[in-house]
């Protein structure tokens, strides 16, 4: 009988539960900092970040090669910030825009769900393959 690999069993769903963390920590500053002067709203380009990880550039030259190799994180403890360009900027030179900044909190809440149920999925799937039923 064959081991189960839980990095192939999840998938890329483990990487994104954690890039979406990020998010949503930058979203909330964002929106902590409504009325600050001269905060810069941030974010990451999530499907960019995500997109560097499942396909790496090869020009990189980053490959394990040998069982012995240490497999770094493939996100990176800080994803490239992005600043925006706001649609209406604030006299104070603040970035934020609250209504745009709620929506994408909630976007980003509702995927970060939706992979915690794909992972719950995935798990219940391995949970039943080890039981054999």
């Amino acid at each position: 009988m064959g081991s189960i690999s839980f990095a192939n069993a999840l998938g890329i769903h483990p990487l994104a539960l954690k890039l979406r963390d990020r998010r949503t920590e930058l979203l909330a500053s964002n929106l902590a900092n409504v009325d600050t002067p001269h905060y810069k709203a941030r974010d990451i380009d999530f499907r960019k970040v995500l997109k560097g990880v499942t396909d790496p550039d090869p020009a990189l030259g980053l490959s394990l090669t040998h069982p012995a190799h240490i497999d770094i994180d493939p996100i990176p403890k800080e994803p490239p910030t992005l600043y925006r360009i706001p649609a209406q900027p604030s006299m104070d030179g603040n970035t934020v825009e609250s209504e745009q900044e709620h929506v994408r909190f909630g976007e980003n809440a509702l995927q970060y769900e939706a992979s915690l149920n794909f992972v719950g999925s995935d798990f219940a799937g391995l949970k039943t393959a080890i039981k054999g039923e």
